[in-house]
This record gives C-alpha cells, sequence and structure tokens, in this order.
C-alpha cells in the first residue's frame, strides 16, 4: 500500500516525468541517448525504454507542462546531473497542482 504522494509519485509519475525530460534533451537540444543517460544518471538502456514506452507509457499533452518541461531540461543540461532532482520535484510539483497523476485517486 502506497503511504504518501511522494511514494505514489514514486511509482507513477517518475517514469513519466523522466520519459518527457529525456525526450525533451534528444528531440530540442540535440542530444544523444548515452548523453541523455549519463546527464540523468540513467542506463542507455533505461533511456531506450523511455523512448520506446516500455517505461513511463503515459505521455503529457498539456503544452504549459511540456513547456515546463523544456525549461527543466535545458536546466539539467546547462547545469549537469546535481539539479536533476530538484527539477523533477519542480515538474512533480506543476503535475500535482494541476491535478495530474492524483495522489487522492488511490485512497
Amino acid at each position: 500500500m502506497l503511504t504518501n504522494p511522494c511514494e505514489y509519485m514514486r511509482w507513477q509519475g517518475l517514469p513519466i516525468i523522466r520519459k518527457e525530460l529525456v525526450k525533451s534533451m534528444i528531440r530540442i537540444y540535440g542530444l544523444n541517448q548515452k548523453e541523455a543517460a549519463n546527464i540523468m544518471g540513467l542506463t542507455p538502456a533505461a533511456i531506450s525504454q523511455y523512448l520506446s514506452k516500455k517505461r513511463g507509457r503515459i505521455s503529457i499533452v498539456n503544452e504549459d507542462i511540456i513547456s515546463e518541461i523544456n525549461i527543466s531540461a535545458e536546466k539539467i543540461i546547462r547545469h549537469g546531473s546535481t539539479i536533476v532532482t530538484n527539477e523533477i520535484c519542480r515538474i512533480c510539483s506543476i503535475l500535482r497542482k494541476n491535478g495530474m497523476l492524483s495522489f487522492s485517486a488511490i485512497e
């Protein structure tokens, strides 16, 4: 049983957020899968699974949130892996404020 919003987001939201960040890094900022993996602290195999929708199957279509994800991707590329967690938390907070991936859905 999940006990708090962060635990819920770890299993449900984190793969989606990571996938969207990786997509942005590759498609908009021109990184290859290995570069994206290194910056995100993931394996190239994980990146491949995000891009093939084996992980993080749900896509975010809200343009405002996609814009925020693109901002986070740029910050992560510019500043490196030390800010990945902060940016993921920022996106998670935006998703929760917009009622997406709501913890209340499982209570």
